[in-house]
């Protein structure tokens, strides 16, 4: 073994130096040196999704840029047209990947995983990672609607049917898609409905397309039904059309899109693609009505593939009563609080995603922010089973691990726990005490030795942190979420007698708190600033933002400590493009859930930009009312992650939420109304809100506004005895407020 690990290195160097390679080996070393030392260089489900990523990109590059008279996504036609600000050389590029318009929308159940897409001109992908579907109005003329090609649309989340139209007007042709999931005999099923209106000789041409929002996507063979109006794609996935269409129409990569064989004549009753790039279209004739209404049903599932644990069909009204709700006299604000909620719902039917499409995976980072977001809701009992779920992912180590060399999960788990607790007035669950142990061990077992007088002294090892931070290193988000585990699982096991060890871990937060101290008194010299780096040894840039978490979520410090406000003045003052956070590490666009950390820390401070911030978001959201992960600060589209990033909803429903109630832990006590807007507080409004759990019981809140006048009523179910209640307006209004409301 040890003669292999010597002579490998040896043979993979010899091997690319004779084919004029760079030396594999040298060049990954290279690498590892721009970063700290640490046991893990990075992450090995990152470098699996960039690789899949990737190998997409490749795939693009050998077809799109070569058939460009097909009829592409919406993000090719902008990003491969030279005239459009979304364009983008590709010389060089050994792989062509959407960076200028990553944003889809879900169609989801709230409990069902199945989340077909939506692109910004209507295009549907029913499965995940799969082909699509796509509607267009042509005739032999060829004065055709291409939603694609179609530089303004109208795209709207229709929260009272559930559903995301999408409507297109060219000239007196005018087509209308509305998208959405149903369940029939217990299988979730993609519908779309498509009314095409124009002229007597147009048709509705449906067509089943080999890409996706990402690109290509492989469609070997495409075959119509026997018994019925549709398709069968690829022998498993079934496509069903509500009316008989006039014609059938096929075609395989060798004879180019479909779209240029509409109205050839043609006998094909199947197509089967040897590079596996199948298109086909059904068109119907829109006739004397002039309109045609088409219904597309796809099941997302077979019967055999039903889990037993789906029995009913819960719709979205009934599903969220009772959930803390919002009443706002911003339509904006107040539809994307609606969006977000279902947003969250969507996302964790089963496990928790980060986005229904590039981020369809667990990470314990996004996942906890999300299931805070159920809880600040009121969804307790789907929070409880997201938690349940834990366990499954903790190592014999005691290491919750989603990704390897990112050492904050521990500290995140276990403040999500003490969260539950509190919020819910329940006792942590006895199946939960040995994950508690262990995550909290684990900490103190990984934490470095304090002994030297180095500026990572006492801290978490150097790891990849949360990802979008930079090269591995000692980052102070890792070690703040650890020293929140560690004084959470202190107060998890006094809840269960345990005071030995909870003694014991409080000793331990005092330590690691002294040594996180020392550090950042030693970087303050250094950089002769209190603002915080990301880590000891980065100068200030936008990844500090992830040293704010003491602030925001965490509350380790008072909300007035000098490291806070001066990192958050930093950032606000260097970092934002379009009032939102552009965060060159990574992400090179604009981060949502990141902006709002910024506001939660001027929210606590009471500094009024933390509105300016919350415009900001909301001016970038989509007219869906989603957000990718990052936006670019030019096209104003998607340029990283999912294109409808659900710890982004999550962070504004808890940023919406902590406007109207927060808690100040360091004070025992809960604030109201901090961040209403004197903009909500004109005319005769009438705002809502609740019943929002806190950490100390239920409160519900109405705001009433005369003149220059706010009544503030409240009403609480507390789990022990009441607390302290401060009412903290902005502006120079002149507010009364009792507890009650009438």
């Amino acid at each position: 073994m040890k003669l292999t690990n010597i002579l490998l290195p040896y043979l993979i160097k010899k091997s690319a130096q004779a084919h004029g390679f760079l030396d594999p080996i040298k060049v990954l070393a290279q690498l590892s040196r721009f970063g700290q030392p640490s046991e893990v260089m990075a992450p090995t489900e990152l470098l699996r999704a960039t690789a899949i990523l990737h190998a997409r990109g490749l795939l693009n590059a050998q077809v799109i840029q070569h058939n460009l008279d097909w009829i592409w996504p919406f993000w090719v036609n902008k990003q491969f047209n030279p005239n459009d600000i979304s364009f983008i050389p590709r010389s060089f590029s050994l792989t062509h990947i959407n960076l200028t318009h990553r944003n889809w929308t879900a169609a989801g159940l709230p409990d069902a995983e199945e989340t077909p897409l939506v692109d910004p001109r209507g295009l549907v992908t029913p499965f995940w990672d799969g082909w699509s579907i796509d509607a267009w109005i042509v005739d032999k003329e060829r004065e055709d609607l291409i939603p694609s090609r179609i530089q303004k649309v109208q795209q709207r989340l229709d929260l009272r049917n559930n559903s995301i139209v999408t409507e297109f007007v060219l000239r007196n042709m005018k087509l209308t898609s509305t998208v959405k999931m149903i369940r029939e005999q217990q299988i979730p099923v993609c519908q779309i409905n498509l009314l095409a209106e124009g002229y007597e000789e147009n048709s509705l041409a449906i067509s089943l397309r080999p890409y996706n929002p990402e690109g290509v996507s492989l469609v070997k063979n495409i075959e119509l039904l026997e018994n019925q109006a549709g398709w069968r794609v690829n022998k498993n996935q079934k496509v069903y059309f509500n009316a008989i269409p006039q014609r059938y129409t096929f075609s395989d990569y060798h004879k180019g899109d479909v779209y240029h064989h509409l109205f050839g004549s043609s006998a094909e009753d199947h197509i089967q693609c040897p590079v596996e790039m199948s298109s086909a279209a059904a068109t119907f004739l829109l006739g004397a009505e002039k309109r045609k209404e088409v219904t597309v049903s796809i099941p997302l599932q077979k019967k055999s593939d039903i889990s037993s644990s789906i029995s009913t069909n819960k719709e979205w009204g009934s599903f969220l009563q009772g959930s803390c709700r919002v009443n706002v006299p911003d339509d904006k604000f107040q539809f994307l609080f609606d969006a977000s909620m279902r947003t969250v719902l969507t996302h964790t039917a089963k496990e928790v995603y980060a986005g229904p499409y590039t981020y369809k995976r667990f990470w314990f980072r996004d996942a906890v922010f999300i299931t805070y977001a159920l809880l600040c809701s009121g969804f307790h009992k789907r929070a409880e089973k997201i938690i349940d779920q834990f366990n499954q992912r903790q190592k014999l180590s005691g290491y919750f691990e989603s990704q390897e060399g990112e050492w904050d999960s521990n500290g995140q788990v276990l403040w999500l726990i003490q969260k539950y607790c509190q919020m819910t007035n329940q006792q942590p669950k006895d199946e939960w005490q040995n994950m508690i142990s262990k995550g909290a061990r684990w900490i103190l077992r990984k934490r470095l030795s304090d002994d030297s007088q180095k500026l990572h002294s006492g801290l978490m090892p150097s790891g990849f942190s949360a990802e979008h931070f930079g090269p591995n290193n000692y980052y102070y988000w890792d070690n703040f979420w650890s020293l929140a585990g560690l004084r959470s699982s202190s107060w998890l096991l006094q809840q269960y007698g345990d005071r030995k060890h909870a003694k014991m871990l409080l000793k331990e937060v005092k330590k690691f708190a002294q040594s996180i101290d020392s550090s950042l008194e030693k970087v303050e010299k250094k950089l002769q600033s209190s603002a915080m780096p990301s880590s000891p040894y980065r100068r200030l840039d936008s990844a500090s933002v992830g040293s704010l978490v003491a602030g925001y979520p965490l509350q380790l410090w008072d909300g007035s400590d000098k490291r806070l406000l001066e990192t958050a003045q930093y950032l606000y003052d260097n970092c934002l493009v379009h009032n939102g956070l552009f965060h060159d590490m990574s992400h090179s666009g604009i981060n949502p859930y990141l902006t709002l950390h910024i506001a939660q820390v001027f929210l606590r401070l009471g500094d009024a930009r933390y509105y300016s911030l919350m415009k900001g978001i909301a001016d970038l959201a989509s007219s869906t009312g989603q957000w990718p992960e990052a936006v670019h600060p030019k096209t104003l589209g998607g340029c990283m992650g999912d294109g409808q990033h659900t710890w982004a909803s999550a962070e504004w429903i808890v940023m919406m939420r902590n406007c109207f109630v927060r808690e100040d832990e360091n004070e025992r006590k809960l604030i109201l109304c901090s961040g209403i807007p004197t903009d909500w507080l004109k005319n005769q409004n009438i705002l809502s809100f609740g019943p929002a759990p806190t950490l100390y019981g239920n409160i519900s809140m109405k705001i009433k506004v005369n003149g220059n006048n706010v009544d503030v009523q409240w009403e609480g179910e507390w789990h022990k005895q009441k607390p302290y209640v401060e009412v903290r307006m902005l502006g120079d209004m002149i507010v009364s407020s009792k507890e009650g409301i009438a």
